[in-house]
């Protein structure tokens, strides 16, 4: 081994070749291609150093007194330290072993510990031409396969590859458990012009924690979670947890098969909206959430006897912060920790579907909170977000909107998106506050917008994102659904991209929940003046695929419950929840019922307790669950309430004018040739029997009853219509037939039409 002549700058230790340019970024921590100066170098020793047919070994380990490699044979080579902040180097012939798998690292401290490693930079690079090619277009749809932290065994030697992308960073480092959070030890390579930084790290290993050390454009250095990391940490260590997702058997095969043949807005959709972190609660454990693992237990066994066909769950993607309920994610990739590991989801997920239950997921891409650990100014320059607060900015939530116009960052939210439906065998997304995506006015008074190129209010950008959005998830995943949550009358949300819509395959009826709670909320006697609040949702009923919703969002600050929104005593607000109910799963429209609502719990929904289980003890709150049971239980069996949700044929008015009375009546229908019946429906919103009421139907014979939300079963008081009501000849609201029945108080009753 020759020693080294002097080029660089020279250390209180010996002379280095590293010439100052490499030197200097290499010992401050702002090199950005450390690779190409350490590991073993051939034809390293150039001008006066040069000695024909030699190389150089370099490493760089702070902290180590000696170091040397050891090659297959176990021959050792010793390195000089060459710079006293860990700096070594060597000069080897060109024959030296330059593979990984050829020679290890060991490296001793002064307190005679040692440490032997496969060199980091004696691999090539992890990510190839194509991969950085999509990326830079926005078009890498798989880059959850590139991007973050992956185990691999590369040459036969395990370990984790890490990547990230920084265009702006002067360094980035991979920091953990592994190195002593020390960014000085595994400086990782920027590819290219790409942005994307890279480094393969032997021997870390699932369960490593780790961070992403980043040296900001203006020389800050901060610690930034992984965009792309699959499991993290939900307290103030925020570190992220090196994962292997490939290792879960799925027993779900079956359901995955039927679901890629399905055709949603035919089948019935019946959706139990929950919050994971306060569904139930183990009180005697310092009422701490259930698990995932606990929850496959018990929230599966709970929808299958409710009879609910979904369950939507407010974002489980990692969330610092429990009072966001998960809207303000940092981890995209990532389930939250608190209730248990990935493949613990995977197993609540698992479990749904083979319990028939479909699994939808809030997805939040319209924006991100501020934590200095995620994707805020994430390389030390506004890079997910716009940089112009008029643009980038939610005041009102105190987060940031994400840049839809820069390709990488579009990339990053069709691939999340892609990822959930992908690893996770999602069923659908229902994406969050799509309004405030769609207007650059949202929510902002005059001066604080900035006009589109076109001078609109239309975030153009925005907009194309979610057609590409839309296409991508139902072109990879046939038989899934996407669901807008957006509050405006934005033309063809449930359109699709080639019919010149957004593409979602639905959108939430906020229309018809603000009419329908202002109405119901009204004294019974004041109704009649307000009958058009029923009737106008028809007039736009057909104009999007819709998901009627009584969200979690109707049940907090200070909304009140749902039975507190009700009017009267304690027995007339059952009495108009359990109608308000009825007449909602009778109307057209998928359905969503958020946890609690199924037991009228008094309270509003509060993120830290539990749904008030205990009420079950009492007949009318356990009466009202029988409801909806039974709700789902007709509404799964009878195709006239789901068949032609889409269509104006299978909706038809009996009578909408007796306000007087306050009684409605219409027909739900299916299609001819079906072999269903149809469904004849009657409200009466007053607590008044209407004795001897007379409805025309479409045809003589017996109308049997399948539904009397005033039933003692429900917790009613059993007033009303008999099981079976007889036609007779005479003509009503323009009908050749009629029946007479009892209309009990503050109900709805539901009537099997006979076939002709």
């Amino acid at each position: 081994m020759k020693r080294l002549s002097h080029i660089g700058a020279g250390s209180p230790a010996a002379p280095t070749l590293l010439p100052p340019e490499d030197l200097h970024p290499l010992l401050e921590c702002r090199h950005s291609d450390p690779h190409r100066i350490l590991g073993v170098r051939p034809g390293m020793i150039t001008g006066s150093a040069s000695v024909e047919g030699e190389s150089v070994a370099r490493v760089f380990y702070p902290g180590a007194t000696a170091v040397t490699l050891i090659g297959r044979d176990g021959q050792k080579t010793a390195l000089i330290k060459v710079h006293a902040d860990g700096l070594f180097e060597a000069a080897v012939p060109d024959s030296f072993p330059i593979n990984p798998d050829e020679y290890t690292v060991e490296a001793v401290f002064s307190d005679g510990r040692s440490h032997s490693y496969s060199d980091p930079y004696a691999f090539a690079p992890t990510l190839g031409e194509v991969d950085l090619y999509l990326l830079g277009k926005g078009e890498h749809l798989e880059a959850y396969r590139v991007l973050g932290a992956h185990l691999r065994t590369i040459k036969g030697i395990a370990g984790t590859s890490f990547s990230v992308w920084a265009p702006n960073a002067q360094r980035v480092s991979v920091v953990g458990d592994f190195n002593g959070w020390d960014g000085r030890r595994h400086m990782m390579r920027r590819l290219g012009g790409s942005g994307v930084w890279e480094i393969f790290i032997p021997g870390v290993a699932e369960g490593n924690h780790y961070k992403f050390e980043l040296r900001g454009p203006f020389g800050d250095v901060f610690l930034k979670t992984d965009p792309y990391g699959f499991f993290a940490q939900h307290d103030l260590r925020t570190a992220c947890m090196v994962t292997d997702l490939g290792r879960y058997g799925w027993s779900d095969s079956a359901w995955m098969e039927r679901r890629a043949r399905r055709d949603a807005t035919a089948e019935p959709m019946s959706i139990y909206e929950v919050h994971l972190g306060s569904w139930r609660r183990c009180p005697e454990e310092q009422d701490r959430p259930l698990s995932y693992l606990e929850l496959t237990e018990q929230l599966v066994a709970y929808v299958m006897q409710m009879g609910f066909t979904h369950v939507e769950l407010l974002p489980v993607m990692e969330h610092p912060f429990d009072g966001s309920w998960g809207y303000q994610v940092v981890n995209f990739f990532a389930p939250s920790s608190r209730f248990g590991t990935p493949d613990e989801f995977r197993h609540l997920i698992d479990a749904l579907h083979g319990a028939g239950v479909g699994v939808i997921l809030d997805w939040v891409p319209g924006h991100f909170p501020k934590d200095a650990h995620g994707l805020a100014r994430f390389d030390g320059t506004a890079l997910y977000e716009h940089a112009d607060p008029r643009l980038g900015e939610h005041r009102d939530w105190g987060t940031l909107i994400f840049n839809y116009g820069r390709n990488e960052v579009r990339n990053f939210l069709i691939a999340n998106a892609l990822f959930w439906l992908d690893q996770y065998h999602i069923d659908g997304l229902r994406v969050d506050a799509v309004a405030s995506m769609l207007y650059l006015d949202y929510s902002r008074e005059a001066g604080e917008w900035v006009p589109n190129r076109f001078g609109g209010r239309e975030n153009l950008e925005a907009i194309e994102f979610l057609k590409a959005f839309n296409t991508a998830c139902y072109a990879r995943h046939p038989g899934i659904m996407t669901i807008a949550e957006e509050s405006t009358a934005w033309p063809g949300v449930s359109k699709p991209v080639y019919d010149g819509g957004l593409g979602f395959g639905f959108k939430w009826n906020m229309g018809w929940m603000n009419d329908s709670l202002r109405y119901i909320a009204r004294p019974p006697v004041h109704r009649k003046f307000h009958q058009g609040e029923i009737t106008f949702s028809m007039l736009y009923a057909y104009h999007e695929h819709f998901i009627l919703v009584l969200s979690h969002d109707e049940v907090v600050h200070g909304k009140r419950s749902l039975i507190n929104k009700m009017p009267g005593d304690d027995w007339q607000k059952a009495a108009n929840l359990r109608m308000f109910l009825s007449w909602m799963w009778c109307h057209p429209g998928k359905k969503l019922l958020f946890q609690g609502d199924e037991i009228a719990q008094w309270r509003e929904w509060d993120h830290n307790h539990s749904v008030d289980w205990h009420l079950l003890e009492h007949q009318p709150h356990a009466g009202i669950q029988r409801l909806v049971r039974r709700l789902n239980e007709i509404y799964r069996s009878e195709p006239a309430l789901f068949a032609l949700d889409d269509r104006l044929e299978g909706f038809e008015w009996v009578d909408f004018h007796d306000a007087d009375n306050t009684v409605w009546s219409f027909l739900r229908k299916t299609s001819q040739g079906s072999g269903a019946s149809d469904l004849l429906v009657i409200v009466n919103a007053t607590p008044v029997v209407r004795h001897g009421y007379r409805v025309g139907v479409p045809r003589p014979g017996s109308y049997e009853d399948i539904l009397n939300s005033d039933h003692h079963d429900f917790g009613g008081s059993g007033s009303g219509a008999a099981e079976v009501c007889h036609a007779q000849a005479s003509s009503a609201h323009g009908r050749p037939c009629s029946i007479v029945m009892d209309l009990p108080p503050l109900a709805v009753v539901i009537l099997r039409v006979p076939k002709d």
